[in-house]
């Protein structure tokens, strides 16, 4: 019988060891569920891998006089699309002042281009409202609205988010994107204009979309 004290507790329970053998197996295990889950995760965001398929469809809306536009009514130029709405208080005048000043800067090249304004608030921008609100800005930037359903799948369309802040009751203000988004002529993506970048920097890279650069 041995004379040293029995230090473990009385309901002693040993503890598993686990080898670096079992923790590499884990691992592997790990990474083998996530190859093959990878092309379903992939799935569930379908052209975040390329900018082409990420941007732009089909669309069937309203200009200022009531006619129905559709997306093929601009194939053929290139085109810059940008989504606003006209209760906004500072970003969607300020960016279609912009684009006025970018018409007016290209000279003879500007028929080469559309300009687009799609209102992101069809509730309060009627074909009546929006026409009376363009007349503040250059009149070959062809602005369109629509019903609240056909406006939702262009807003799907071009990955635009737009949502109703009430705030400030009835006169409730709309969270938007505000990137101007460039478009070939077959109606592919290219890039953006952020919200506050130089006339300079907007110029090149439209005069860039009209050479199919």
């Amino acid at each position: 019988m041995s004379g040293e004290p029995n230090t473990q507790p009385e309901h002693y329970v040993p503890r598993p060891r686990f080898s670096r053998l079992w923790l590499a197996l884990l691992v592997l295990a790990a990474l083998a569920g996530l190859w093959r889950f990878a092309p379903s995760l992939l799935g569930l965001a379908p052209g975040l891998l390329t900018q082409e398929r990420a941007v732009g469809g089909p669309f069937s809306l309203l200009d200022v006089t009531g006619k129905r536009v559709t997306d093929a009514d601009l194939a053929g130029k290139p085109y810059a699309i940008f989504f606003g709405y006209t209760h906004c208080p500072d970003v969607c005048p300020t960016t279609l002042s912009d684009m006025t000043g970018w018409l007016q800067a290209l000279g003879p090249d500007a028929s080469q281009l559309r300009l687009v304004f799609v209102t992101v608030d069809p509730a309060r921008d009627t074909v009546a409202a929006m026409a009376d609100y363009m007349k503040a800005f250059d009149p070959r930037i062809l602005a369109l609205t629509g019903s609240e359903a056909d406006i939702a799948k262009t807003l799907i369309a071009y990955r635009v988010y737009a949502k109703r802040n009430d705030e400030k009751g009835a006169d409730y203000g709309m969270d938007h994107t505000a990137a101007i988004y460039l478009m070939t002529a077959s109606g592919d993506f290219k890039t953006v204009i952020g919200f506050g970048e130089t006339s300079a920097a907007a110029l090149s890279r439209l005069k860039e979309l009209i050479s199919g650069g």
